[in-house]
């Protein structure tokens, strides 16, 4: 079987070279699902996982623009949709000088088989560019998002690609792409997700990915009669993504002790609280200060330049970055007590740290299935503008737990190895791959 995952590992390489992150998602995906179509004959007869691997379009284009001074920037814009088979394409937006073909090739590819796992009819995309809004002003990042929206304006709509966003990408960044998109089309359609509600946005999306990744952590823990509360919570990023599972984790008596952001990580024994998070939420949200300002504040450590992995705790949110947990942070985690990683970054975990959790047979959850609350939230945030309607909080937050519930139910279904352990990736990557190829063999060749 290994040389069977070589071989195609191969090819792949040989058409996407220089894309470390792209064959990174693309191994990690190809270790389950090769053994599967080798079961499954049709999926290997129709190549499918092949067909996947490749995008159905990827679309760069220029995107110039004047800053405060006056002067000509230029930044490079970019959208990979990835795979129509289920649905339109869907998936972020990240601004970002770390944006690269590559990278969104990886997260579009990821994005495929999160979509599938929600159960909603979502194909896979990503986008983004290498521009950095932090520290540029309001009007800078408005101009930006006039200028990227002026080019991808005819790539998307609400039947052909909506996307969403993504790190660097908020409130702020949608309102004034969305607000260009009207303008250029004339039209007030649902085209971007995560808009404010007053304008057609869902309530509790900004939430959604950090309430997601802590009721999939609970539906682990579950499987071993355990549960959230009394634990000891790390939680790497300071983003929304984090803010919202460190305010699950509060409110379902878990105490948080890490947060951390590019510069370094704070450690506060006595607990993130909701008073200190809210804090938190104004020093990123509102004044987009450093997580360093919270340890002068609150009084304890922050250690700059490194990751919180050496804390001791129950369980583990990685929700900052692709490839921040390496073979050593997780063995580091393990010794230190932790039994449980559920992923709100997108593939956060390098292929080594996968296999030392998978070793260790602790409770893993990769971030195709952990984090795919927000883009469930998102798809339902689509559907109420089909609608023209607007469910309520409550509503809303029944359906993504009911959504994360079914995630949970097959990957245990497709990722169980005995009656003490299951394999949350293997069972992610099959159950979003087989929706999707079934779906691409019934429209054939296309």
């Amino acid at each position: 079987m290994d040389v069977l995952i070589q071989e195609f590992m191969k090819k792949i390489e040989l058409r996407n070279a220089n894309e470390p992150e792209f064959l990174q998602s693309v191994f990690e995906v190809a270790e389950s699902i090769i053994p599967f179509a080798e079961e499954h004959p049709k999926y290997k007869k129709h190549k499918i996982l092949e067909r996947i691997a490749e995008p159905e379009r990827a679309i760069i284009f220029r995107v110039p623009w004047l800053n405060d001074e006056g002067e000509v920037e230029i930044n490079r814009g970019f959208r990979v949709q990835m795979n129509s088979a289920i649905g339109p394409y869907k998936g972020g937006l990240r601004f970002h000088p770390s944006v690269n073909l590559g990278v969104l090739k990886f997260l579009a590819f990821e994005q495929v088989f999160k979509n599938s796992l929600t159960g909603l009819p979502m194909g896979g995309g990503k986008g983004g560019s290498d521009f950095n809004p932090r520290d540029k002003s309001d009007n800078e990042v408005m101009k930006f998002c006039q200028s990227f929206m002026t080019e991808l304006y005819r790539h998307v709509g609400p039947d052909i690609d909506v996307p969403a966003g993504d790190i660097g990408v908020g409130a702020r960044e949608i309102g004034f792409m969305f607000g260009q998109y009207k303008r250029i089309k004339g039209e007030f359609t649902g085209v971007l997700t995560g808009k404010g509600h007053e304008w057609g946005g869902s309530l509790i999306r900004p939430e959604a990915t950090g309430y997601g990744v802590v009721y999939f952590a609970q539906q682990m823990l579950h499987t071993r009669g355990d549960s959230m509360e009394g634990k000891t919570v790390i939680i790497s990023g300071s983003g929304n993504v984090a803010q919202y599972t460190a305010e699950k984790c509060i409110e379902v008596g878990a105490t948080v002790l890490t947060m951390s952001d590019s510069e370094g990580y704070i450690y506060d024994p006595a607990g993130i609280d909701k008073e200190k998070l809210a804090y938190i939420m104004e020093l990123k949200n509102v004044r987009r200060g450093r997580i360093r300002e919270y340890a002068l504040k609150y009084g304890c450590e922050f250690f700059e330049g490194q990751k919180p992995w050496n804390v001791k705790c129950d369980v583990a949110f990685p929700n900052a970055t692709q490839n921040e947990l390496d073979g050593i942070d997780a063995q580091t985690l393990v010794d230190n007590g932790c039994f449980c990683v559920a992923e709100g970054a997108n593939m956060p975990s390098t292929p080594e740290a996968i296999h030392v959790f998978e070793q260790t047979r602790i409770l893993y959850a990769p971030g195709k299935a952990a984090n795919a609350g927000g883009v469930a939230v998102s798809g339902l945030e689509m559907s109420q503008n089909s609608l023209r309607y607007s469910w309520s909080r409550e509503k809303i937050d029944s359906k993504l737990k009911l959504i994360i519930e079914q995630i949970h139910h097959v990957c245990v279904k497709y990722g169980r190895i005995d009656k003490d352990y299951i394999n949350y990736e293997k069972g992610a990557n099959i159950a979003g791959f087989v929706k999707v190829a079934d779906a691409m063999i019934a429209q054939g060749v296309v």
